[in-house]
């Protein structure tokens, strides 16, 4: 018994408006504290790289303005500058590389060097042949400084001589992006290897629900099985055993109502040919015309009434759960629907329709399933094209193989369907009929599709020109 529609069990992983993915949630979670802890890492490296390239910048001005320092004797009160052409020129060689110098005695009066050089910070408590580093400009050049306080001069009259050397920032700004460099190059490698992995762990762990909701979708609406996750994390165990325990209720009730109905019909059996038999017998036995008109009415219900708890007690056998315990065998196809159709031929000149059967294939085709159900599916369509195709029409079976796929079509000439396309889908919904002529109950079309999508096959109806109707059934070869 197929479900209704807002029976339909679909359990799909859906987010309100604005919320993200779980799976992009997780990645931005994981991925951004990796992203901002790599450019605090990489402005930590800048800073402690320029540190120890100013350490290294500094020591070499401290060396070197300890170096001029030494060109400059105290003789006296006065002073003796050693500093050859030669010697300057080796201190200005580098042009990328400025190096700038200054003596000034007493501090401030320039005697030697680049009277640009900016002034060193007050220092409160000055201490001599210390040096002291700060940062200054030399027109637009940024540069580094060392400054080394001396004493010259007699005891009774000390002078000091400041010494400055200044080298430009370049070096050490090229460096420090030279550290940067190769330390950020590796720790961005690292970022994507472990970018890549925590995607990977993601993907693998959110793998179960994607697993989960693909059980659910690919399931037949009244598919109603246990889902089967036991290898899936303890979590999505939980979620499954919840859609367990609702698909238990569910099912629990559609099955009361499939035994209701297989009872009811069971009972109404045997009342039902009662009844049938003895309006056949008072007709038969009646001579006023209205009479006879009324119980003419009272056979054709009972009629009807029989040929309906019939097909529903086909379609309680047609279910998953009734289909699923039958015997499957493998059996000719073509020549069962060369029998069905030698046994409707009585009937079908009775109704004045020619019924016949053409074999397109000479060899066998063989099917997987059961036997009885197929059967009921087929005895369905060539019973609907007898009903329906009117007296004076033409019924033709035809059997032919397809690829891997057996197939059988059943052709007639008589009115067809109506134009509506829609016709074609809902005629195969259960108690939809396309014409209120003839006495179906609407189940026959529903029945065959449940027999053949049960055997993994598929059923189609087209209009045949200039009319009629032509219903392809498909089965898969057996082997």
């Amino acid at each position: 018994m197929t479900l209704p529609r807002w029976h339909r069990l679909q359990v799909r992983l859906r987010l309100a408006p604005g919320q993200r993915s779980l799976r992009r949630h997780l990645m931005v979670w994981l991925l951004l504290p990796q992203l901002i802890l790599w450019l605090a890492a990489a402005y930590v490296t800048y800073h402690l790289a320029a540190r120890y390239a100013n350490g290294a910048i500094d020591r070499s001005l401290y060396q070197s303005s300890r170096a001029l320092a030494q060109q400059v004797k105290p003789i006296g009160n006065g002073l003796f500058i050693d500093f050859p052409k030669a010697a300057q020129a080796i201190i200005e060689a580098d042009p990328d590389d400025r190096v700038y110098y200054m003596v000034s005695t007493p501090p401030g009066e320039f005697i030697l060097g680049n009277n640009r050089l900016p002034p060193p910070p007050p220092i409160p408590h000055l201490q001599l042949d210390l040096p002291y580093f700060y940062d200054g400009m030399v027109g637009d050049v940024p540069v580094r400084v060392a400054a080394l306080y001396l004493a010259y001069g007699e005891e009774d009259q000390p002078q000091r001589m400041l010494v400055q050397l200044a080298k430009s920032r370049t070096s050490r700004e090229e460096l420090a992006r030279q550290i940067l460099i190769d330390t950020a190059l590796p720790l961005s490698g690292l970022i994507v290897l472990m970018s890549l992995i925590v995607w990977g762990g993601i993907r693998t762990g959110l793998a179960p629900l994607a697993r989960l909701r693909n059980l659910v979708e690919d399931r037949a609406p009244n598919d109603l099985a246990p889902i089967q996750l036991d290898s899936a994390p303890e979590e999505v165990r939980a979620l499954a055993k919840a859609l367990n325990t609702l698909l238990a209720e569910v099912r629990e009730s559609v099955d009361s109502q499939k035994r209701f109905i297989s009872n009811a019909a069971h009972q109404l059996r045997t009342p039902l040919a009662g009844l049938k038999s003895q309006a056949e017998l008072a007709l038969a036995e009646a001579s006023d015309p209205a009479q006879k008109a009324r119980l003419q009415r009272v056979q054709e219900s009972a009629t009807r009434s029989a040929h309906l708890v019939a097909q529903l007690l086909t379609l309680a056998r047609a279910e998953p759960e009734s289909a699923a315990v039958q015997a499957r065998s493998r059996f000719d196809l073509q020549k069962l629907a060369r029998e069905l159709t030698a046994e409707q031929v009585p009937r079908a000149l009775h109704t004045g329709v020619d019924l016949g059967c053409d074999d397109g294939d000479e060899r066998a085709l063989e099917v997987l399933g059961n036997a009885l159900l197929i059967r009921e599916a087929l005895q369905n369509l060539i019973d609907n094209a007898i009903r329906y195709a009117g007296r004076g029409a033409t019924v033709t079976v035809r059997c032919r193989r397809v690829d891997t796929q057996a197939l059988i079509e059943i052709e007639d000439d008589g009115p067809g369907l109506p134009p509506d396309p829609h016709i074609h889908e809902r005629v195969f919904e259960r108690f939809v009929r396309a014409t209120h002529e003839g006495s179906g109950c609407g189940l026959g079309l529903a029945i065959v599709k449940e027999i053949v999508e049960r055997h993994a096959g598929s059923v189609a109806l087209a209009p045949v020109s200039p009319h009629g109707l032509r219903v392809t059934l498909k089965l898969p070869l057996a082997g």
